[in-house]
């Protein structure tokens, strides 16, 4: 009697979880791009994985954890900085698949599996539904609110720059011979501490790390000058190629120089040079407990949109 054949089953592939490495980085942001749409969430945009190559290529490529199946990506995290905080992005196809949704959590409940220590971490999987709401069972609680905005920068949305030259400003795009201005500036909006010489050397290295990084192509930074030739505030805009929404990030005003004005101008001359690379629109999500940004941003033509909260995991 011969031998009986065996039965193969057409089983799908599992879900592997992967650390890029830095040769993946161009593939992973593509991926990352074609997510980006304007009826979408605000959640992980290429010009995050740009400034936080600040650090370099080859640990942001450490810091990215890829979810795939048939080498095919389905989602993606970013674990930005010390205090366990994974910034996510899902497939828009997926945002509901229960198998892959359960997966990140168990991935991301495991501390073995590298992704999240155990103890106080945080989630930010803004229209990763399904995600969402098995973390929430899982006991996660919602973090404090962050309110996203965008604006419009198709033919009928044309930014008006007048409103940059009624402040007397003058607009300047930064290059490495201009660096200085933009990290002083950027160091006071957000550090607002006395900033030393050893200090301005170190940041202005990483703002040169970021500006020969494998990302800033997508990006402009930009400065903007007072007329006496103050650089007053700052912002670095990313695309996300033509036809897709353009991220601010980040943007601030010089604590001297606040009260001007000048943060709405700034957001105005980011949201014409997103349009000038072709973005949809342009798009950033403030704190909503900053009532201060979230005012600019509108002021300068955003829209805010439904209040997003990240989810947390207690100690």
């Amino acid at each position: 009697m011969g031998r009986r054949p065996q039965l193969v089953l057409n089983r799908p592939m599992s879900i592997v979880m992967s650390t890029p490495g830095i040769q993946e980085l161009d593939y992973v942001t593509e991926v990352l791009s074609g997510w980006q749409c304007d009826e979408g969430p605000l959640h992980l945009h290429p010009g995050d994985l740009g400034w936080y190559s600040l650090r370099g290529a080859a640990k942001t490529a450490a810091s990215l954890r890829a979810w795939s199946r048939e080498g095919k990506i389905l989602a993606l995290g970013l674990l930005d900085g010390s205090d366990g905080l994974l910034r996510m992005a899902v497939d828009p196809d997926l945002r509901d698949d229960d198998e892959l949704s359960r997966q990140l959590v168990a991935d991301v409940n495991d501390p073995q599996r590298g992704v999240l220590d155990a103890g106080n971490a945080i989630v930010e999987a803004r229209g990763a539904d399904r995600f969402s709401q098995l973390l929430s069972e899982e006991g996660w609680q919602p973090e404090e609110p962050w309110t996203p905005l965008r604006r419009d920068l198709s033919a009928s949305g044309l930014v008006d720059e007048e409103r940059v030259e009624e402040t007397g400003l003058r607009i300047e795009t930064i290059g490495p011979d201009l660096v200085d201005p933009w990290v002083a500036v950027h160091w006071s909006a957000f550090k607002g501490t006395q900033f030393s010489e050893e200090e301005r050397r170190d940041y202005r290295e990483l703002w040169l790390t970021m500006a020969r990084g494998p990302f800033y192509h997508r990006a402009r930074s930009l400065a903007a000058f007072d007329g006496h030739d103050n650089a007053v505030a700052v912002t670095t805009v990313w695309s996300a190629g033509p036809g897709r929404p353009g991220l601010l990030e980040p943007m601030g005003v010089h604590r001297d120089h606040r009260g001007n004005g000048y943060g709405v101008a700034i957001s105005v001359a980011a949201a014409s040079a997103l349009q000038e690379m072709g973005s949809s629109s342009a798009i950033v999500c403030a704190e909503s407990s900053n009532a201060a940004a979230v005012s600019t941003y509108v002021a300068a033509g955003f829209t805010a949109h439904e209040q997003v909260a990240d989810l947390q995991r207690g100690a």
